[in-house]
């Protein structure tokens, strides 16, 4: 408070009296005192006290009290037990031993760690918190405009589907106008004629009686009789009223005509990244392609052939082969489990959903099955068609490749919780965008949603589009001249690139998005390369159809 004879300075009083200036101070107490009331705090024998000039005090503003020791002050502070202390706690021995440090030490410490974290939660943290709520705020307010577009795409679709319906009924109209006007003329025709005979035979019948009435013999002998003419009638015109066929309307094929919205795809980016403290160093996000591929792990299987191989972690893989057992094997090839199929005959396929369950399909017993907890449960069950190869989406959707029993016809089918979403099958022109032969169609979805099969019996990998529109056909690079392209597997990594597997030219083709030919995988020794995929960090894995060997390279 001011002085009240010096107006203009600050003077700290008794904290007893509240009324003189300070002089001394009770480092036990804690308190600040007069000349005058120091007696009076001595004269208090129920604890004990250190009165001390208040220029000479330690600085207690950051000591507590000890909970233990009410007349002592915690100056120390126990590191193993990670407490503050007094002194005499200190010598009673609970903490004999322990390494015992400042009091004011530890808490300068402790409040620079507690001052770095507020200021990377103020500065680094809060920040980009802000940003993500900002951003979301920007996505929620251009749904409107998102979502109006798709509205409004299809409002014109519907008017040209408007459009050449009306066309197409019009153009109905006029052909039946044309019949009418064609039928009501042939019926005028044959009118006119029947018309003329009528006034020929009653001109006849006139003269006749002119004749009888007349009875001259000159009249009767120069009428020529022409009544054998007339015996037989003008033909019967018979018209059969034309009819309308309407055909059935197909409301799948009107859906499909129509277009479709494709699946809502959510999926999440982890931001580790962003949080990690300023002196660690984030991944680009774009990874560049190694100059020289490296095989960096080798695992035996087993399987003689082995078809194909699904990460379910960078370190587990599922494989299958000739056999009714699938395996999940670590990298050193120990075996972590097993399942047998259901039918007991061998899986086509196999793949993993985005919740780590396996999938495979059973091309013998028409069926696709997802195994949970070891239970085997068939999720979609197909007639006429048997199914061939599948992926999991990052929707958590299906796709299966399959074919008809007679092998006339093949096709892509998604499935959402095993309903069937879309089916993929023919080009703008109405051509079948894969070949019929039962051989392999290894399928995967890249990044871009895009849908890939490796088409081994058209020799061609072919892409479309979510919405099933072909995209483009990539059938080997020019420098393949040895032998002809034959892709099997196919799979695609973070970068949207496309890697499929060349059976007999053992190696391996890498496309970017939009089917460049980029290079070769062709120096680690590969043998009749055949399923593949990759991991959560790029590194690509292929198995050898005949040596049973999976190989993970970089």
């Amino acid at each position: 408070m001011l002085h009240p004879r010096r107006s203009a300075q600050y003077v700290l009083l008794c904290d007893l009296c509240e009324a003189a200036p300070v002089q001394s101070h009770c480092e036990r107490c804690n308190i600040n005192l007069c000349k005058a009331c120091v007696g009076e705090h001595l004269s208090d024998t129920s604890k004990r006290h250190n009165v001390v000039s208040y220029l000479h005090r330690e600085s207690t503003r950051n000591y507590s009290k000890c909970p233990k020791h009410a007349d002592e002050h915690c100056k120390h502070y126990c590191e193993k037990c990670d407490i503050p202390i007094c002194i005499t706690c200190v010598s009673a021995g609970k903490h004999k031993g322990h390494d015992i440090s400042d009091v004011l030490e530890k808490l300068s410490s402790k409040t620079q760690s507690l001052q770095e974290d507020l200021e990377e939660l103020e500065t680094r943290i809060y920040p980009r918190y802000e940003k993500m709520a900002s951003d979301i705020q920007t996505d929620k307010a251009q749904l409107e405009t998102n979502y109006g577009k798709l509205t409004r795409a299809a409002d014109q679709q519907e008017k040209i589907l408007h459009r050449e319906i009306t066309a197409i009924v019009n153009q109905r109209k006029y052909d039946i106008r044309e019949k009418k006007n064609k039928h009501l003329s042939t019926l005028n025709r044959n009118t006119d004629e029947i018309t003329q005979k009528m006034t020929e035979i009653k001109q006849i019948m006139s003269d006749l009686k002119s004749v009888l009435e007349s009875n001259d013999i000159s009249f009767t002998s120069t009428y020529k009789s022409r009544n054998s003419e007339f015996r037989t009638l003008p033909p019967k015109v018979r018209i059969t009223l034309p009819s309308f066929s309407p055909q059935k309307i197909n409301k799948d094929q009107l859906n499909e005509m129509f277009g479709s919205v494709t699946s809502l795809s959510i999926t999440t980016e982890e931001q580790d990244d962003t949080m990690k403290s300023p002196e660690a160093v984030s991944s680009p996000p774009v990874k560049p392609l190694l100059d020289e591929p490296r095989l960096v792990a080798t695992t035996n299987t087993e399987y003689r052939p082995l078809f194909s191989v699904r990460c379910l972690s960078d370190e587990q893989i599922w494989t299958c082969g000739d056999s009714k057992i699938m395996k999940l094997l670590d990298l050193q090839g120990k075996l972590l489990t097993s399942i047998q199929t259901e039918s007991r005959y061998r899986p086509e396929d196999i793949a993993v959903t985005r919740d780590g369950n396996l999938v495979y399909t059973d091309f013998e017993n028409k069926t696709v099955n997802i195994v949970k907890n070891k239970q085997i449960r068939t999720v979609i069950r197909l007639q006429g068609w048997a199914p061939l190869n599948v992926c999991s989406t990052t929707s958590n959707d299906l796709l299966v490749t399959m074919i008809n029993d007679n092998e006339t016809q093949s096709k892509v089918v998604r499935y959402s919780d095993s309903i069937e979403t879309q089916t993929i099958q023919f080009d703008d022109q109405g051509r079948s965008l894969y070949s019929y032969g039962n051989y392999t169609k290894y399928i995967n979805e890249n990044r871009n949603l895009d849908i890939c099969v490796a088409d081994y019996w058209s020799s061609a990998v072919v892409v479309v589009n979510q919405s099933g529109k072909l995209r483009f056909r990539y059938t080997g690079h020019i420098s393949n001249t040895e032998k002809s392209f034959d892709p099997v597997g196919i799979t695609t990594d973070s970068q949207s690139h496309i890697l499929t597997a060349d059976f007999r030219n053992h190696r391996i083709h890498i496309l970017d998005q939009d089917g460049q030919f980029l290079r070769y995988i062709q120096n680690c020794h590969l043998r009749d390369p055949h399923g593949v995929c990759v991991d959560t960090r790029d590194n690509f894995f292929v198995v050898e159809l005949d040596t049973g060997k999976v190989k993970k390279i970089q």
